[in-house]
């Protein structure tokens, strides 16, 4: 009798554990589907609401809270630039730093050098093609001028020799002739005599044909080789001088240098290397500010704009808005805030500051843009 009521507390006690662990599975089950149900808890608890009014005290003891500007107003994160952004200076061809022109904080005029890379060669090359081209204009002005009256003078004068010597070698030929015919001169000699005439005589023949050169000037033919060598010597100094320039770097606007970044002696590959030097127009700065999607029927050409910044407290840099964006893009300007949406989409909207003392290009303010009224 005991063995059956023991047998029969063993299968109670079995089925109370079953029956347990279902009902801890379903209770579960049921609170995963509830919260599931209910969606993100966005409401903030009492004890939260109390410990985001609390001051954010800085090292220092000074209150970091930034008052909210009062009025009508589209806010943003904001990027100070520029006025017609960042330049970004590169060259074409690698090459190892040879020499930097310009410094930080630089004013430089349109087509400046800013830096040039290792050159050697290169300007051996051209001082070589200009010496070039110096020759062919030496010869070509010594083509088109002719000889001078000197040389000219000296070839007259030896044609006239030429000449006189040529006319001294006929009578002695009329002579031996003559007595030839009488008995009194060998056929040598009168064939000596010959040959020695006819020799003068051709001499005679290129004397005139060289006076008659000089006396006339260059051909055209020899002026026209003169000038083709003189365009060719030109095209090969131009093509060394491109190359050669081709490794200074210039300025590709009027601007301020605001960085420089490369050392010398590096080397540069424009094909996996940042910009050289960066420039831009700091006479006036703008704000570049990220306006978001639900405010850009807010904001217009023309509407007030300001800018505040941390390290300036009691200042609000004022301008007008002179660019509304196109496009919506991603977000420009990021924050460290950890709740800060970074999937909303944007609308650029850049204002010009009209008083811009202080800021500095690349410097992240907080900007408003003041909604017109009506």
């Amino acid at each position: 009798m005991s063995t059956n009521i023991s047998r029969f507390l063993a299968r109670v006690r079995a089925s109370a554990g079953k029956v347990i662990f279902l009902g801890v599975i379903v209770f579960f089950a049921a609170v995963v589907t509830l919260r599931a149900l209910a969606g993100p808890q966005t409401v903030a608890t009492h004890r939260e609401e109390i410990k985001a009014e609390r001051a954010v005290v800085s090292k220092l003891g000074a209150d970091e809270r930034v008052k909210l500007p009062e009025g009508q107003l589209v806010a943003g994160n904001g990027l100070v630039e520029p006025r017609d952004r960042e330049t970004r200076v590169s060259s074409n061809v690698p090459g190892r730093i040879q020499s930097i022109l310009v410094k930080e904080g630089d004013a430089v005029e349109k087509g400046a050098p800013l830096l040039e890379l290792d050159n050697g060669p290169e300007r051996a090359a051209f001082d070589a093609a200009e010496a070039d081209w110096s020759v062919s204009r030496a010869e070509l002005t010594r083509t088109l001028r002719g000889l001078r009256k000197e040389d000219v003078d000296a070839i007259v004068a030896d044609t006239d020799s030429t000449k006189a010597r040529s006319s001294i070698s006929q009578s002695s030929l009329e002579r031996v002739e003559l007595l030839a015919k009488n008995g009194a001169a060998t056929p040598d000699e009168l064939d000596k005599a010959r040959r020695q005439a006819e020799g003068d005589k051709a001499a005679l023949t290129a004397a005139e044909a060289r006076r008659k050169a000089a006396v006339s000037g260059s051909r055209a033919e020899d002026v026209m080789v003169a000038q083709a060598k003189v365009q060719g010597a030109a095209a090969r100094r131009d093509q060394a001088k491109a190359t050669l320039e081709r490794l200074t770097v210039r300025a590709p606007i009027a601007g301020r240098v605001l960085q420089v970044k490369t050392r010398v002696g590096e080397y540069f590959n424009p094909s996996a290397a940042d910009a050289l030097v960066v420039m831009g127009d700091t006479s006036k700065l703008r704000v570049r500010m990220d306006v978001d999607e639900r405010d850009i029927a807010k904001v217009a050409v023309g509407a007030e704009a300001f800018a505040t910044q941390n390290a300036f407290p009691d200042r609000r840099f004022a301008g007008k808005v002179v660019e509304v964006g196109k496009r919506m893009g991603r977000k420009n300007i990021r924050t460290d805030d950890p709740v800060e949406r970074i999937d909303t989409k944007i609308l650029e909207v850049v204002f010009e500051l009209d008083d811009s003392t202080g800021l500095v290009p690349g410097l992240r303010v907080t900007s408003y843009v003041r909604v017109p009224k009506g």
